[in-house]
């Protein structure tokens, strides 16, 4: 069985769908940890309400130590970690003993609208006032860099006139369930290979 940990800190939407795969039997994976550096994150209640195992590590409390602490937690016992929705950085130990065994949705089109300071509704307010055609949402891998990781999944939708950032928000959310989720079955599977920074698919 294919072990994931995953990292949120908020209503844990992508970690839902996740679940749901699961259970639909999409995903031949289970989940050990699901891990929050923010204390009421909604996604803990929804992995208690699974049994799986969970953690709150605050990231005011812990600082510059968070990402060894997590590494101490999953070591060995994963493989693969996901951040779903997770705003704090890894640093440290946990990119090297999980090199290529990370990733992560952002809700924009990488290179578009990432990096420093891009999270949550900050992306789409960027991607609204720039003017866009087309938004979307990014699956990458997790280096040193802030989502500068090669790219295994995007998928887009069209930006419309009366476009709010909130409701573009709730449109770009759908398409990162399905992302994500792709992408841990892909990535379980085996049936991604990195030539470079470049992901290609095995079908």
């Amino acid at each position: 069985m294919f072990k994931i940990a995953v990292l949120i800190s908020g209503g844990g939407s992508n970690l839902q769908a996740i679940m749901d795969s699961i259970e639909d039997k999409y995903l031949n994976c289970s989940i050990e940890f699901v891990i929050s550096d923010r204390e009421g994150a909604f996604g803990i209640e929804r992995a208690k309400s699974h049994n799986i195992k969970s953690f709150v590590l605050d990231r005011k409390s812990y600082g510059n130590t968070l990402s060894d602490r997590i590494l101490e937690i999953i070591d060995g016992r994963v493989d693969l970690i996901v951040l779903a929705g997770y705003l704090s950085i890894l640093n440290g130990n946990i990119l090297e003993r999980f090199k290529n065994r990370i990733i992560n949705i952002h809700p924009s089109l990488i290179p578009a609208f990432c990096g420093k300071g891009m999270y949550g509704i900050k992306v789409h307010e960027k991607a609204l006032e720039y003017g866009v055609k087309v938004a979307g949402c990014t699956v990458h891998f997790v280096d040193e860099g802030t989502d500068t990781g090669s790219i295994v999944i995007q998928k887009s939708v069209k930006v419309e006139d009366d476009d709010t950032p909130e409701t573009l928000q709730k449109r770009v959310l759908v398409e990162e369930h399905k992302a994500l989720v792709e992408a841990i079955k892909l990535i379980s599977e085996e049936k991604i290979v990195l030539q470079g920074r470049k992901i290609c698919s095995i079908i």
